[in-house]
């Protein structure tokens, strides 16, 4: 039997990458049950704790990377699901919206994977969780925001150059 290779497959920003984040984030907030928007919000803070006073970001701090905040939501809904499929995140229907909390099952696991880079997630998102998991939503929102609006402002074309 030969083994085929799929060239088409990354796992950098794949559903696999950011439902595993999903999942470690949600079990450093445990027993709480987080929105949609607040995980997009706290996955932002986890990758690029750098930017917030925290430790060293997890990931690179590439130039533009603000923009990620235009693609992450659909991405982590992704990885949502696919935690779900597998029984590691349990998804909660209620009035005030939908909300996503780690099941039985999500702290074994997480606690099994122990490589290096592991390590240095969850001892993040234990970090984010300590330091803006009782933050207001409004309040962690707007610190989300000043980023995509620092982002966006490097758009913006200089006044009087030109001299017109």
């Amino acid at each position: 039997m030969s083994e085929e290779r799929q060239s088409n497959v990354t796992v950098f920003n794949s559903a696999l990458e950011t439902g595993v984040r999903s999942l470690v984030i949600l079990a450093a907030n445990f027993p709480a049950a987080l929105d949609l928007q607040r995980l997009v919000d706290l996955d932002y803070l986890v990758v690029h704790s750098g930017d917030v006073d925290g430790p060293e970001s997890l990931h690179p701090p590439l130039p533009m990377r603000e923009s990620e905040l235009l693609v992450r939501r659909k991405i982590i809904e992704s990885g949502l699901s696919l935690m779900m499929s597998r029984g590691l995140i349990t998804r909660i229907a209620g009035p005030e919206g939908i909300f996503y909390q780690a099941s039985d099952y999500a702290k074994p696991f997480v606690d099994s994977l122990t490589t290096p880079y592991m390590r240095s997630l969850m001892d993040r998102a234990n970090w984010v969780a300590t330091t803006f998991g009782n933050m207001d939503t409004t309040v962690l929102h707007n610190l989300i925001s000043s980023f995509f609006d620092k982002w966006t402002t490097q758009f913006q074309p200089s006044q009087g150059l030109g001299g017109g």
